[in-house]
């Protein structure tokens, strides 16, 4: 008896599953090259662009030849992007900055998503939410917004939150890069002082970026260290959230779920050969651009898949809350920096 050919059967699934994605994938990659385009020209910022031209075409992720693909950028090219940003991570970056520096950093993280929470139960807002909201404020914006969310238990309005909270972090980081230069200026502050304190508050790194080198090279330099710092922050916090919920779902008898989640173990991995010198500058580059398309086109189809209707939905509570975790870490880090200076 003849046995069937099992790698033929397997290549064609394979074959098959690439024919149903390209259709969608491909159009999150254009959304993202116009956002890009956008951005380059006009100065508006990637991540907020993608959305908006995703958004308008949440036509294309309902039942069309597209939808497979869409779905697939906004969850796997979505994890691959947060994995292949460990590469931009190394112990060395992180000793740079001092002991002092980097204790502000973990106390900003760990103290704001803190906040969030109480806040959160204050006002009548979900932990889940909460917890998704104030990891993108103290991290790195939408980037861990949507790294966050990946490991979050689903339900019917987790979309429409991830969607809610890219678009608040956006706006808040393009609003701090225009007045945290000026405010900073204001007090006085020193280039050092002021790339640090822009590093560890503004959430996104290409506002961060953008706000550091207004002032000065010396204080764009500082700012997008410090913001690095903070971006390796993310792998821990997604453990310890993937843990918390692990336990939850444990203990109400639900499906067992890994506990480092894999896209986590590739950002550490990667960080760690960074850290060793094993990723040459030229390939750490690259992944570092990769990482950024791949996140942009993950973003594009999170807009395609979410109806702008719900977003509206989400109520003025939710907007408190993302202004009141952003005004607490910028007050945090301006109490911190005195302090760190005064010592």
């Amino acid at each position: 008896m003849k046995l069937p050919d099992l790698s033929l059967a397997s290549g064609r699934h394979l074959a098959g599953r690439v024919r149903s994605y390209f259709p969608g994938l491909m159009i999150a990659v254009l959304v993202a090259l116009a956002a890009q385009f956008v951005a380059e020209h006009y100065g508006a910022p990637a991540m907020l662009m993608a959305l908006l031209f995703g958004i308008a075409l949440n036509f294309l992720s309902e039942e069309t030849s597209a939808a497979a693909g869409i779905g697939f950028t906004a969850r796997s090219v979505l994890r691959f992007g947060v994995a292949i940003l460990g590469a931009r991570i190394s112990v060395e970056m992180l000793t740079s900055l001092g002991w002092g520096m980097i204790g502000l950093l973990v106390l900003g993280v760990i103290a704001t998503i803190l906040f969030g929470v109480a806040l959160a139960r204050v006002i009548g807002q979900g932990p889940r939410f909460a917890i998704l909201t104030a990891g993108s404020v103290a991290i790195c914006g939408a980037s861990a917004a949507m790294a966050i969310a990946a490991v979050l238990p689903k339900d019917d309005r987790s979309e429409r939150n991830l969607l809610f909270t890219v678009l608040g972090v956006t706006v808040l980081s393009t609003i701090a890069m225009i007045l945290y230069p000026i405010f900073t200026t204001a007090l006085g502050f020193d280039d050092v002082t002021a790339g640090a304190f822009i590093g560890a508050t503004v959430h996104d790194v290409a506002q961060v970026v953008g706000a550091g080198f207004s002032i000065s090279e010396t204080a764009g330099e500082t700012s997008t260290l410090v913001k690095l710092i903070r971006v390796s922050f993310l792998a821990p916090v997604v453990i310890v959230i993937t843990l918390v919920w692990h336990r939850e779902q444990m203990r109400d008898g639900g499906t067992r779920t890994p506990i480092v989640p894999g896209f986590v173990v590739g950002f550490l991995c990667l960080a760690s050969l960074n850290s060793l010198g094993l990723i040459p500058a030229t390939l750490g580059a690259l992944l570092a651009k990769l990482s950024s398309w791949a996140l942009l086109a993950a973003i594009a189809a999170v807009g395609m898949k979410t109806d702008l209707r719900n977003i509206i939905k989400v109520g003025g509570g939710a907007i408190t809350l993302i202004v009141a975790e952003t005004l607490f870490l910028a007050a945090l880090v301006l109490a911190g920096i005195s302090f760190l200076e005064l010592t």
